[in-house]
């Protein structure tokens, strides 16, 4: 599954120089806790999230977590804070650069990018400029799919696509997320990628493969035996 097939393409912006607070009423009237920032010509130039405008909460000169919302905050004073405490527009306030994504790479990608760089959303671009946003939620609901989903992705993506594997050569049931696969490929390397593919595709909650190989090409003989030209 790629992100192009779990993203909003109708993604709320804003301009760098929008202020502060017309951004928090974009935020709390939409319901969302980010958007993109984005200059004239739709290049993302960063995102600006709820956490951003909460350090307003800080005390921009001894880095004191202070007012209601200060708790939520929390931690030590740092330099970038202290200029988010003084921002008045998203320019100043936003995280930058953006993480994004483009629209072709897989949803597990964006959940490894997310859990990695510590983010809820991702504005996804094609070139430099901006097609749609992805959120965890859109992760989630991906991974709540039907096992005949999860099958055909499998089947379709994994095995013929990525893999060229002929059809017959690998079986595969799924049941309740728990995918089993059986069958047999030509080199070793191949049977344990496809174990490792098969739990990134969403909504697999576990794999077991029975797949065996003809050839064990992780052994000098075996890679011996693939390079050898066929008389």
């Amino acid at each position: 599954m790629r992100v192009r097939e779990v993203m909003t393409e109708d993604v709320l912006t804003i301009g760098p120089e929008a202020p502060l607070k017309d951004v928090a009423k974009i935020l709390v009237g939409n319901g969302i806790s980010g958007l993109p920032v984005c200059d004239i010509e739709g290049h993302v130039v960063g995102v600006i999230s709820e956490g951003d405008i909460l350090y307003k909460e800080h005390d921009p000169t001894e880095g004191k977590v202070g007012g209601p919302l200060g708790w939520i905050v929390g931690g030590s004073p740092n330099v970038r804070g202290a200029e988010k405490a003084q921002a008045v527009t998203a320019g100043t306030a936003m995280t930058s650069p953006a993480v994004t994504i483009p629209p072709y790479e897989s949803v597990a990608q964006a959940a490894r990018v997310m859990c990695e760089h510590g983010v809820n959303r991702l504005p996804v671009v094609k070139g430099d400029r901006l097609v749609g946003i992805v959120t965890r939620a859109d992760l989630v609901r991906a991974f709540t799919r039907t096992d005949a989903e999860i099958e055909r992705e499998l089947r379709e993506d994994v095995l013929a696509q990525t893999m060229w594997v002929e059809p017959g050569r690998v079986d595969l049931i799924v049941r309740n997320g728990a995918v089993t696969l059986s069958g047999r490929l030509h080199r070793r390397t191949d049977a344990e990628l496809l174990g490792r593919l098969a739990t990134r595709v969403p909504g697999v909650l576990s794999v077991e493969s029975h797949v065996r190989w003809e050839i064990d090409d992780t052994t000098r003989k075996g890679r011996r035996s693939i390079e050898q030209p066929v008389r």
